[in-house]
């Protein structure tokens, strides 16, 4: 074996040793968190009286006291072994939830795409376009996607349509300004190859730019992806119907904190999914060097 081979298998092995410490460390904290957590909770309600809140909420059951994790556990594994259920409009299993959910969000975040991402191309390559639509985008960029709801649904008049309206105008404002950022970003030397080779417009933002702004691009694509998911929790407390911020909402107007413990940690589960896809796609995208 090579002196570099062995240097490289040294490292592979530094790496594996690294990342399996770093496992260890993780499940101990979690260990830890629950066991500190399990010990803390009341498991049977105490004696004594009654707080004020517990007497407007109905007396103070077991219900409405912060679960200890081992209910959460229980609750959890009765929710994912029948997650499709459907018993009605307020009684549906969390799988159906988190896809309508994740139906606007993806509804919302790809048109936001269709529209983000040409606008940055153009932004990125003309100063012209950049210094004309600068100021509409500084103005919009900050403003919150919630206070476009009440207008959304006075326009839209559907609650639906609204949410994914919301994702939209929440999604669009990342991937326009990486991708913006992205394309002016790209070597002026690889642009002029492309125009001594007599490129048209189109060849170069495909076959030139559009390799070399991808990781940019990217970035802002995952950065969109944790606000569009952010947002539509928030959004469907408002509008209510199904998703599974209504979920969390509906479960909290129960009093059923348990369910409400769950349901974060779904909404937790699902968002690093979302974002470990996209973390994917850009090593996909990455120079290699």
């Amino acid at each position: 074996m090579s002196p570099a081979s062995r240097s490289s298998a040294g490292s592979d092995a530094m790496a594996i040793a690294d990342n399996l410490k770093a496992v260890l460390l993780s499940v101990l904290m979690l260990v830890a968190t629950l066991g500190i957590w399990e010990l803390a909770t009341p498991n049977s309600q105490s004696s004594g009286e009654l707080s004020e809140y517990e007497l407007m909420t109905g007396g103070g059951g077991q219900q409405a006291r912060v679960p200890p994790p081992s209910a959460v556990i229980e609750k959890a594994v009765s929710e994912l072994s029948k997650p499709f259920y459907d018993n009605g409009p307020n009684d549906k299993g969390i799988g159906i939830q988190i896809g309508y959910s994740l139906y606007r969000v993806l509804t919302g975040y790809f048109l936001a795409a269709l529209v983000a991402i040409p606008i940055g191309f153009l932004i990125g390559m003309s100063p012209l376009m950049y210094k004309a639509l600068d100021p509409f985008i500084q103005v919009l960029r900050p403003i919150s996607p919630l206070a476009w709801m009440p207008l959304a649904l006075f326009i839209i008049q559907d609650s639906q349509a609204s949410a994914i309206f919301v994702i939209f105008i929440c999604s669009i404002w990342p991937m326009l300004i990486n991708t913006a950022f992205g394309v002016a970003g790209v070597r002026k030397d690889w642009v002029n190859v492309a125009r001594t080779h007599q490129l048209s417009p189109l060849k170069t933002a495909f076959l030139v730019i559009l390799p070399a702004a991808a990781p940019t691009i990217v970035t802002g694509m995952r950065i969109s992806i944790g606000i569009a998911w952010l947002v539509i929790v928030a959004a469907e407390m408002l509008v209510g119907g199904t998703g599974i911020g209504y979920y969390v909402w509906n479960e909290w107007n129960n009093l059923d904190l348990t369910s409400v413990i769950f349901s974060i940690l779904m909404i937790g589960v699902v968002g690093m999914l979302l974002d470990a896809a996209f973390g994917q796609l850009q090593k996909a995208v990455r120079f290699q060097e």
